[in-house]
């Protein structure tokens, strides 16, 4: 009898703590978090750098940097276009392409991203300007990148334009909002 009230007591214990990881708007998670989408920092645009890695040879391999063009020149297969595919994207390609022009019979090759092209703050900040992008940059942590807030900022809510949008987008700073690479971030006065 003794051993079936402790387990009831272990099951109920259980229960209440599993109980605690719910609101009363169902579990608690990061999908009401407002994102960037997804799609801009998996893809590449110009100014990242990659990383290429082409195994057994180190002539080949290199850091570069993707062109305004949206391109990349690798030796001996030449230019490459690297804007919005993702790293795997451009790594078969160019195995592809030493396969095509027969340079190389079985190659390995990996691609990384070195660094993202910079995310730019203006308006209401001490330090306006180009500032380099760190992964899980949210609009704060940019805010205190550029020195933080003038006197005169709105604390209440900033506009954004992601790359390829000719549109800003307000967003409330009472909820974190996470930025991607390249991003045109502005802090905008506000009203007395």
């Amino acid at each position: 009898m003794i051993k079936r009230v402790c387990a009831w007591v272990v099951v109920l214990a259980i229960g209440v703590q599993l109980g605690g990881c719910l609101t009363d708007y169902g579990p608690v998670t990061t999908d009401s978090v407002p994102m960037a989408p997804s799609n801009v920092a998996s893809r590449l645009q110009s100014g990242d750098q990659v990383k290429v890695i082409v195994f057994g040879e180190d002539a080949l391999s290199g850091i570069y940097e993707i062109s305004p063009a949206g391109t990349i020149t690798m030796p001996l297969v030449g230019t490459v276009t690297a804007v919005g595919r993702t790293t795997s994207d451009l790594a078969r390609t160019l195995t592809r392409a030493y396969v095509t022009g027969k340079f190389l019979a079985e190659p390995k090759i990996s691609v990384s991203v070195v660094s993202y092209r910079p995310f730019y703050i203006l308006g209401e900040v001490l330090t306006p300007g180009r500032y380099p992008y760190t992964s899980g940059l949210n609009v704060l942590t940019a805010v205190a990148t550029a020195g933080g807030f003038t006197y005169r900022a709105s604390k209440t809510s900033v506009l954004i334009r992601h790359p390829g949008d000719d549109v800003w987008q307000e967003y409330s700073l009472a909820t974190p909002i996470l930025i991607q690479p390249g991003d045109l971030i502005r802090v905008p006065e506000r009203y007395f």
